[in-house]
């Protein structure tokens, strides 16, 4: 997308994105565990009775990796959301330009002419100087936030109806027992047939190779 100071904001991790498939996070009522933790004490032996002795063997595991950066940066259907987004950004700046170089050119002209205008008069121009610099942030802002909601919308829908049935149905036609994120794996050069990014992204493009984000407000 077209980098612009103001209007390019930083979203780059695939969590924030939305298609990195959602983690389950499990809060603890503290208040609750708090108040039981002072009524019992016991052995770590007698927590963990009723832990079962069954456990995962490796060597039944089938174990592959997705980079979802290089999903991320190579499927079609991303690729050309980056672009859609990036017009809008493009269409944003182009919308504000005029009014900015207006902004600044009514700040040289109140300074140049500050020694000529009454306290009242200059008063009277500061703050409608202020006014529109404050329009004009408020604007910029809500456009931004505009657009990147449209585009985290369209994000989700890319995961949910593509990407992830197809993560899904490869899974399945592989047996694995786990996918891991590989920002988070080491792998060692001689294992074969683990990494299936290449594999997700020619599937993604055959499935879809566009979704249109739709037109942020005010665009």
């Amino acid at each position: 997308m077209a980098k612009t100071k103001d209007l390019n904001p930083i979203v780059k991790k695939y969590s924030k994105m939305g298609i990195i498939a959602a983690s389950v996070i499990v809060v603890a009522l503290l208040g609750i565990w708090a108040i039981s933790s002072f009524s019992r004490n016991v052995s770590t032996a007698s927590a963990i009775k009723g832990v079962s002795e069954e456990a995962a063997i490796a060597s039944e595991l089938r174990i592959a990796v997705i980079s979802m950066d290089k999903i991320q940066m190579d499927a079609k259907v991303l690729e050309d959301l980056h672009k859609q987004r990036a017009n809008f950004e493009n269409k944003l700046k182009t919308k504000l330009e005029k009014e900015q170089k207006s902004i600044e050119k009514e700040k040289a002209d109140i300074e140049k002419s500050q020694d000529m205008l009454s306290q009242e008069a200059l008063q009277r121009r500061v703050v409608d100087y202020q006014r529109r610099v404050n329009n004009f942030q408020k604007t910029l802002s809500e456009g931004a936030q505009s657009i990147e909601s449209s585009y985290q919308d369209a994000l989700t829908t890319i995961q949910k109806k593509h990407l992830d049935p197809v993560i899904e149905g490869i899974i399945a036609k592989k047996k694995l027992s786990l996918v891991i994120d590989g920002r988070m794996a080491r792998v060692g050069e001689e294992v074969k047939n683990l990494d299936i990014t290449d594999e997700v992204i020619k599937a993604l493009d055959k499935k879809v190779s566009s979704v249109k984000m739709a037109t942020p407000k005010g665009m």
